[in-house]
């Protein structure tokens, strides 16, 4: 379990629409010269990077305080410099301040969150989120593997389909913030119900 409070110094990836939870896996191109320099310094010191998201554009763009930090547990390294990685989710984190750094990517103070045990769905949570999952896949045109899908811890689930739906960035946000997977998993229904209904809606943004 990682220590709650703990402050670390950590590099981070600002990246829109890209969630990542611990036990979770996220798949990452890496091809930005300063982002390919962020792998190379983490892969000599802890292998460790914060995914967080930009709260709107700009450069340097202001970030959300609530992110992920991850380790490096695959690594392509290309010939041209570029890197595929696949970064595992430790803990959740909550950025005390940016530092003032002359690297090409930034980096922050940040406090990390303890580490829970994975939880489990309620029999009627679950049924809930996998009703509405196959109406929003239908609705959206998405080809599942419902099997598979039924196979998967309650963990898994949710957080996989927070890390893939494609909600914009704010409700992202609203999903790696909540405080327990029975609330990620209301917010995640609710959500599904809100874009099912708004497809290609202008006005279809959930604040």
């Amino acid at each position: 379990m990682t220590p709650s409070g703990k402050i670390v110094r950590l590099s981070v990836f600002p990246l829109g629409g890209a969630l990542l939870f611990p036990r979770m896996h996220l798949p990452l191109h890496i091809f930005e010269p300063r982002y390919r320099a962020m792998v190379s310094d983490a892969l000599v010191r802890d292998r460790r990077i914060g995914m967080i998201q930009p709260r709107a554009a700009g450069e340097p763009a202001p970030l959300f305080e609530i992110g992920c930090v991850g380790r490096i547990a695959e690594v392509e390294a290309l010939d041209d410099g570029r890197f595929d990685i696949v970064l595992e989710g430790l803990a959740r984190f909550a950025i005390r301040r940016e530092l003032d750094v002359t690297t090409p990517f930034r980096q922050v103070e940040a406090e990390l969150e303890a580490v829970a045990e994975s939880e489990i769905l309620a029999m009627a949570e679950r049924a809930a989120l996998e009703m509405e999952s196959r109406r929003f896949a239908d609705a959206l045109g998405y080809a599942v593997d419902w099997e598979s899908v039924s196979r998967l811890d309650d963990e898994s689930l949710v957080n996989g389909i927070a890390q893939i739906a494609p909600f914009d960035v704010a409700s992202k946000q609203a999903l790696l913030e909540a405080d327990t997977l029975s609330d990620r998993s209301e917010l995640i229904v609710q959500l599904m119900q809100f874009y099912g209904r708004h497809d290609g809606d202008e006005g279809g943004t959930l604040q």
